[in-house]
């Protein structure tokens, strides 16, 4: 069935509402706009260029109404949505995600490729440096399985480095992500993060964006994108981030939406920690474990808590690193071994992972050689 049925609306005002969405220099503040003086996007865009003038809307975006690159991206929009998979979802549906909805400037329109049930479910956004390093690649993908093994959906925005390495953190334990884009999902940015959106998407998770399909990348987009992560998500962890990095936008944008801050430290003498320093000096939560943002969380608290392996006492072998020392497992099979739930599990691995005691290669994980 067409989202519009579902939505309660007629094809003629989704079309209508995919023309007012692709008209240069309206954004959701403008489109809004619209939409409350004329009552419809239908409305809106038969109405009088004095009626739009009288509201104080660029004359690029009257003048641009029945242009038919405006119709036919509209009309490219529409066929996307028959296939399989590929929905809209608008400001006034019912299945808008409720937090994205508080936020002070909505998307009034989010294209979703893959499971639009996910907007709505409990979601960690995780951001950090396109030029990451080594370990801080490996602390995002550490602390992504960890978080999507405790139920969270792990929202990034599919760029270079900390944003790829926790969606993949997500996938090697078969956990639910989002990808949202500052670009359209038909023009997926960067390349290549092309077929990683693609397995995201086959293995249940989504690819998001509320600009139009066709939108290439422009630098104004990702501030914009930022906004959509933090405020989609109850809070947002910085892994790796120096004082320049985008990442902190989104930081600052979470705490001004009202979600939680957390940010992991690093060396005083590594640049890309200087970001996340600077964040727990203005107030973000210091994050050593998993159990620090679960702890935060309301509704979260009742999760077993982790095992620290750095309060095992002297000598004693972890137990996970015993069973592991014995032979590989999957972050399944050592709950089945140990008799610990999964997110006990995956929150004492994210721990040896860190400490470098052990490793995971194709979904399995391995004792690494004292």
């Amino acid at each position: 069935m067409p989202l519009f049925e579902n939505a309660g609306q007629s094809p003629a005002e989704l079309e209508a509402r995919l023309r007012l969405h692709r008209l240069p220099e309206i954004g959701p503040k403008r489109f809004h706009t619209l939409i409350d003086a004329f009552g419809s996007a239908s409305a809106a865009l038969s109405a009088p260029a004095s009626a739009w003038r009288s509201l104080r809307l660029p004359a690029a975006s009257s003048d641009a109404r029945r242009s038919p690159e405006v119709r036919d991206g509209a009309s490219a929009a529409l066929a996307w949505l028959e296939r399989p998979g590929q929905h809209l979802l608008m400001w006034d549906d019912p299945d808008y995600p409720a937090l994205l909805a508080e936020i002070a400037d909505p998307p009034p329109l989010l294209f979703i490729a893959g499971d639009r049930t996910l907007l709505d479910r409990p979601q960690l956004g995780m951001v950090g440096s396109r030029r990451a390093s080594r370990p801080g690649l490996d602390t995002a993908k550490a602390f992504a399985r960890s978080l999507a093994g405790a139920g969270f959906v792990v929202t990034s925005g599919l760029a270079l480095g900390i944003d790829g390495a926790a969606h993949q953190g997500a996938l090697d334990v078969k956990g639910a992500t989002i990808g949202v884009l500052g670009t359209g999902i038909e023009k997926l940015y960067p390349q290549r993060h092309r077929q990683l959106a693609a397995t995201m998407v086959a293995q249940g998770g989504a690819v998001i964006s509320e600009l139009p399909l066709d939108a290439e990348p422009h630098a104004s987009n990702f501030p914009r994108r930022n906004r959509i992560i933090s405020g989609l998500s109850l809070g947002v962890l910085v892994v790796e981030a120096s004082v320049a990095s985008g990442s902190l936008i989104t930081a600052r944008l979470a705490a001004e939406q009202g979600r939680e801050v957390y940010a992991i430290p690093g060396s005083i003498h590594h640049p890309g920690a200087r970001g996340c320093h600077q964040l727990i000096r203005e107030g973000a939560v210091l994050v050593e474990t998993i159990d620090h943002i679960l702890e935060a969380l309301q509704g979260w608290k009742n999760l077993p808590p982790s095992n620290e392996p750095g309060e095992s006492k002297p000598g004693i072998i972890h137990p996970l690193l015993a069973l592991l020392h014995a032979a590989p497992q999957t972050s399944e099979g050592l709950s089945a071994s140990s008799g610990w739930p999964l997110p006990k599990v995956l929150a004492a691995l994210t721990e040896l992972e860190l400490d470098n005691s052990v490793a995971c290669e194709a979904g399995r994980w391995f004792a690494r050689a004292p």
